[in-house]
């Protein structure tokens, strides 16, 4: 197993000479177009080997973009691809990933999925592609998503995602419904943090599926939704949920 984790495209943005200029998007374009020649070298190395028909390689990124509305128009280019917000921030810029798997004869060609994980995903997952057990209590909140990766039918569903934003602005994804407990970006973009005013929601709901880029807050039209998923959330906070029930109170305590 390799974990290759590139220090490019974060600051400071050092392209090698043979990459300035090549992208028009600045020195964190160039920056990035050096990331792709390296994953290339990867898979060169794969292929040199006669590797690459029986390995799987995934290619994701820990978190969105640092890009403003200026560099939009400076560079002609959305670097968060219509997603609204960017790095640190409980908008889907800030932590909606790309999540790229290469791996023949198991893995279909172009296939997407709109399936939700987290990174912690990958403990179950691939236990599960080496046929190992985890041991008891490990990976609590690790679900494999092996059947999604197949195209096999999924019996079981994860737990909502439960997670914080720069300034601990609190958000829970749980099917097609995401809701974040305070008005504002949470985070990098303005303003991060908004107090109701009179009559105003006191948090941000968004159904996903049929609204991607969170223009529309129903938080003030569906209470019945928003209360579930305090609730959801609340649960996987105190690690009260089933999944968590067999777990040391020292793990719990970190997960809070």
């Amino acid at each position: 197993m390799l974990y290759l984790a590139c220090p490019a495209p974060h600051t400071p943005w050092l392209p090698s000479e043979e990459f300035e200029g090549r992208s028009g998007a600045g020195m964190y374009g160039d920056f990035m177009a050096m990331v792709d020649a390296n994953i290339d070298r990867v898979l060169t190395a794969l292929r040199e080997a006669g590797m690459d028909e029986n390995t799987m390689v995934v290619f994701s990124s820990d978190n969105g973009p640092v890009w403003y509305d200026a560099d939009v128009e400076r560079f002609g280019h959305d670097a968060s691809g219509g997603l609204r917000g960017m790095k640190g921030d409980a908008w889907e810029a800030g932590h909606r990933m790309p999540f790229i798997v290469k791996w023949p004869g198991k893995v279909a060609p172009a296939s997407t999925s709109i399936h939700t994980l987290c990174f912690t995903d990958l403990f179950a997952t691939i236990a599960d592609i080496t046929g190992k057990a985890l041991p008891g209590g490990a990976a609590p909140d690790s679900y494999s998503f092996l059947p999604q990766l197949t195209g096999k039918a999924v019996t079981s569903a994860r737990l909502p995602i439960v997670m914080p934003s720069a300034n601990v602005t609190m958000m829970i994804r749980s099917g097609d419904w995401k809701l974040i407990d305070h008005l504002g970006s949470g985070g990098f973009s303005k303003p991060g943090r908004i107090e109701p005013g009179p009559g105003d929601p006191e948090g941000q709901l968004y159904n996903l599926v049929s609204d991607r880029g969170e223009q529309d807050n129903l938080y003030a039209e569906k209470p019945e939704i928003v209360s579930r998923l305090k609730a959801e959330m609340q649960e996987i906070l105190d690690g009260n949920t089933s999944d968590f029930s067999d777990v040391p109170s020292e793990i719990k305590e970190m997960h809070r």
